[in-house]
């Protein structure tokens, strides 16, 4: 791209920004905002695929295209836009999937046709594919920030995602699934690194385009914006078949299976269904999913995502996952799953991660890296390397971000090419504060519950006061554990006031 081109998508970047700072002002939030944008992105782009010199025949009912909307204004723009939304909500493939329960957030006719122009002045299609995209995973990191949306639980820090991805290496001519998607992160991520590294003929192009990402998110307006994002990134088309489906991952085993799995499923133990009683009142039911294909039956979440995942897999799948703690150390089910985990894959890496990383507060989790593998009488698993970037990391979203580079030593000891020569840093007496360590599968199994939650290095802060953490990195962790503390209470509440 020239810079010319650059430097134009830098001031349409500008552009977008400043409008959905205006819109704020009138009470439209960044993720309504996005939704509206991502209407009109969707209406434009397709109406440039329609014209020369692309000419495509596209699904759009001419009466709801995008020439409808830019020669109206005031109250006809309204009520036409209105009526383009329920329209288009009811038409198939991905064109229904983009407006499904689409509304109107923009209460103002002025303030829409002002970002109809604002739109309609760029040429979407010619803009380079990284530009369209920045544009809008900047949007959704925004979303993400905005607390009060609830946004930030279906966005994974990037950095960490393209460490998970580099990690894994993802092969050409193979599938990736991930099953609760959020906005895409993980398919976008994967995507960049196999144009980036491997070598693709036709085959292997249209394959990637197409064929390669397949995933599920049951929140319409995530399901939307994960569309969206990946369209935007040249992954998939407006006439072709939608990839995201809408169902729910755990209710069933959908019979197909994949290379590669990347995932952070949702945070929260428990599945649950909101429903409205006799009463006319709201309330919660626990899910408990009855699946022959899982090794135990509970209504833990983050327990029937790895059962889940592990189905998912083909006997020579790959999976990456992002899970909390509490998968790592809660007896009962737990450790019938930590069990069937290490005796039917290889789970090779645990990756620890420090808080103040997730938009959510108070979280605690690491990654798990396992191979799936045939049927065996003996346990695949043998040794399972931990990478402790918990202990005496401190992080913050806005002071200290994580960045892959603070990844890039678990990534080189990780060693992608080959796992075979991985050596440890840590040593009791030459060095003990090494953050790469191995135990074998005979000490785990040894271990109370056989706990995964493994940790063995000193914590300064408790040892050494002049070295303590900034006052407002304290204050963080003081937050987040308390909010974790407030929400492992709160779970135990529910889980009294259901029996």
């Amino acid at each position: 791209m020239t810079t010319n081109n650059s430097s134009n998508a830098s001031s349409i970047v500008s552009k977008v920004w400043a409008f959905c700072n205006t819109l704020r002002d009138d009470g439209v939030g960044y993720g309504d905002y996005l939704e509206q944008l991502t209407y009109l992105l969707f209406l434009k782009m397709a109406d440039e695929y329609s014209k020369p010199p692309h000419s495509r025949e596209m699904p759009m009912p001419k009466k709801y295209a995008w020439a409808s909307l830019t020669n109206k204004s005031g109250v006809e723009l309204e009520s036409h836009y209105n009526a383009l939304l329920r329209a288009l909500a009811k038409e198939k493939g991905i064109l229904g999937q983009i407006f499904t329960k689409s509304q109107n957030k923009i209460q103002d006719p002025a303030k829409l046709y002002k970002l109809i122009a604002l739109i309609n002045a760029e040429n979407w299609i010619l803009m380079g594919v990284k530009d369209k995209g920045d544009i809008y995973e900047g949007l959704l990191e925004k979303n993400a920030e905005d607390t009060k949306s609830g946004a930030g639980q279906y966005f994974t820090p990037r950095p960490l995602i393209k460490a998970m991805v580099e990690c894994l290496r993802p092969e050409p001519l193979k599938t990736i699934a991930d099953p609760a998607c959020g906005t895409g992160g993980f398919f976008l991520a994967a995507y960049d690194w196999i144009v980036d590294n491997q070598e693709l003929d036709k085959e292997a192009k249209k394959f990637l385009k197409y064929k390669t990402f397949f995933g599920n998110e049951i929140v319409a307006s995530t399901r939307r914006l994960a569309l969206m994002n990946l369209f935007l990134h040249n992954i998939g088309d407006i006439d072709a078949d939608n990839f995201i489906s809408p169902a729910d991952s755990l209710i069933t085993d959908s019979g197909t299976r994949y290379d590669y799995i990347l995932a952070n499923p949702p945070f929260g133990k428990k599945s649950s269904m909101t429903f409205t009683n006799e009463e006319g009142e709201q309330e919660k039911e626990d899910l408990t999913y009855n699946r022959q294909d899982f090794w135990v039956t509970t209504s833990n979440k983050q327990l029937n995502f790895v059962q889940h995942i592990r189905t998912m897999m083909k006997s020579t799948g790959k999976a990456a996952v992002v899970l909390p703690d509490n998968v790592l150390f809660e007896g009962g089910v737990g450790e019938t799953v930590r069990k069937k985990l290490l005796e039917t894959t290889d789970l090779h890496t645990i990756l620890r991660l420090p808080t103040g990383i997730f938009y959510a507060n108070g979280v605690k989790a690491n990654v798990l890296f396992f191979d799936a593998k045939p049927s065996s009488k003996n346990p695949w698993t043998k040794e399972v390397w931990v990478y402790d970037y918990r202990t005496n990391i401190h992080h913050t979203l806005k002071k200290n971000p994580l960045k892959l580079e603070d990844l890039s030593d678990f990534i080189t000891l990780y060693n992608p090419r080959n796992r075979s020569k991985r050596k440890e840093t840590y040593n009791e007496k030459s060095n003990p504060e090494g953050r790469w360590r191995k135990f074998r599968y005979e000490e785990i199994i040894a271990r109370d519950k056989t706990s995964l939650d493994i940790s063995w290095l000193k914590d300064k802060s408790l040892a050494d006061l002049d070295n303590l953490p900034d006052p407002d990195v304290l204050a963080n962790d003081i937050v987040e554990n308390l909010e974790a503390g407030l929400a492992s209470f709160r779970a135990i509440i529910a889980s009294l006031n259901t029996k």
